[in-house]
C-alpha cells in the first residue's frame, strides 16, 4: 500500500493532526480502470502513473461506485457475479451473485437494489444488494446491454443489441411500459442533468439516438463522420454527458477518436485521436481531464479538456474495459 492513501486515512490523520507533509509528497489514487483479461482492476494516480492493481472475479468490465465512494461493483462475466472491491482493504471483499454473463447494471438512487442486463437470459434483473436475492426480472430483446436508472428511480433504461430498440421497465409494475426503436446494435446511455433527453449509441449505426423521455420517441438522431474513415469503423460505445448538461463525449470504437458534442445543438464540435478501438470514457473530478479506454492497444489515452488534446496514454491492462473516476 506505499504511496496509497485513502479517504478514510486521510480523514484519520487530519483528525489527529498527523499530516505533516504537503500534499504533493504523496500519491492520490484518482483512475480505476477493469481489465478484462488480467481479472483485476488497475489503480492510477490522475497523472496516469501506474499505482497497483486489486484482483477482481474472471471478466471484469462495467464499474460503479458503491458505499458512499469507499467501494466498486464491477460486473463479472465469466465468474457470473457482481464482485465488490473495497478500495482502503485493496481487494474483492464480497460478490453478488447473478445471472449467466452479466454486461451492464446500474444502481438504484438509494443503492438499494442493482439492475444488470443477462446477455444469455435476454432479461434484465434486479437484484437486492443486502440480502443478494433476485426481487424480480423482465424480458427484453436479445443481447441486452446498457442499463440505466431513471434519477427518481421510476423507470429502468435497456438497450437491445439485436432488436435495436430500448426497453422502459418500470419500476412499480415490474412490467415493460415501452419501447423505443434506436439504430443499428445501441449499446450504452447517458441521460441530461435535467432529464429530458436520453442518448443511445449505436455501434453499427454510426450514430447517437437522443430520445424525448416525455414522449418516448427519437426527436433527433446524431451522425458521425471522418475524413478518411469507413463509416462502419464509426463504432461508438461508451459516452458521458458532463454534469452541466453542456457537453457530451462519445467513443468511436474502431474510429481511433473520441467525439466531443454539443448537447444543446446535438453536433460535433472536435474529435481527438486516442489508441486503437475507444471503448469507456469518464471525466475527473474537475471536468479537466478525459480518460479514453483503448481496448485493442490496452492502454488509455489522457485528454486536457480545455485544449482539446491528448497529452498521455499509458498501459492499462489487457483489454481494458470501463474507467471511472473519485
Amino acid at each position: 500500500m506505499q504511496n496509497f492513501i485513502c479517504f478514510k486515512q486521510l480523514a484519520r490523520r487530519a483528525a489527529t493532526g498527523l499530516i505533516l507533509v504537503a500534499a504533493a509528497s504523496f500519491t492520490w489514487a484518482d483512475v480505476f480502470v477493469s481489465s478484462e483479461k488480467d481479472n483485476a482492476i488497475m489503480v492510477l494516480q490522475n497523472d496516469g502513473t501506474f499505482i497497483k492493481n486489486i484482483a477482481t472475479c474472471k471478466r471484469p468490465r462495467h464499474m460503479a461506485w458503491a458505499n458512499a465512494g469507499k467501494q466498486i461493483m464491477v460486473a463479472c462475466g465469466d465468474s457470473d457475479q457482481i464482485g465488490i472491491v473495497d478500495i482502503a482493504a485493496g481487494k474483492q471483499v464480497d460478490a453478488l451473485p447473478t445471472g449467466e454473463s452479466p454486461e451492464i447494471f446500474a444502481l438504484s438512487p438509494d443503492a438499494k437494489t442493482a439492475y444488470v442486463s443477462i446477455e444469455e437470459g435476454s432479461q434484465m434483473i434486479a437484484y437486492d444488494i443486502a440480502s443478494k436475492k433476485p426481487v424480480f426480472s423482465v424480458k427484453t430483446g436479445a443481447e441486452p446491454e446498457g442499463v440505466l436508472v431513471a434519477a427518481d428511480g421510476k423507470l429502468v433504461y435497456v438497450t437491445s443489441e439485436v432488436t435495436n430498440s430500448v426497453h422502459i421497465v418500470d419500476v412499480a409494475t415490474r412490467k415493460q411500459v415501452g419501447m423505443v426503436k434506436v439504430g443499428k446494435r445501441p449499446r450504452r446511455f447517458a441521460m441530461t442533468p435535467d432529464g429530458s433527453e436520453l442518448w443511445v449509441t449505436n455501434e453499427l449505426g454510426s450514430s447517437v439516438s437522443i430520445i424525448d423521455t416525455a414522449s418516448r420517441t427519437v426527436k433527433d438522431t446524431l451522425m458521425f463522420e471522418l475524413t478518411g474513415m469507413r463509416k462502419n469503423d464509426l463504432s461508438p460505445v461508451g459516452m458521458l454527458i458532463t454534469p452541466d448538461g453542456k457537453t457530451a463525449w462519445v467513443a468511436l470504437g474502431r474510429a481511433n477518436h473520441v467525439a466531443e458534442v454539443d448537447v444543446a445543438t446535438h453536433s460535433v464540435r472536435k474529435v481527438i485521436l486516442a489508441g486503437k478501438r475507444t471503448w469507456g470514457v469518464g471525466l475527473n473530478g474537475d471536468g479537466s481531464r478525459l480518460y479514453v479506454v483503448n481496448g485493442l492497444s490496452d492502454d488509455l489515452t489522457i485528454v486536457d479538456v480545455a485544449s482539446g488534446k491528448a497529452i498521455k496514454t499509458v498501459p492499462a491492462g489487457r483489454v481494458p474495459h470501463s474507467v471511472i473516476t473519485n
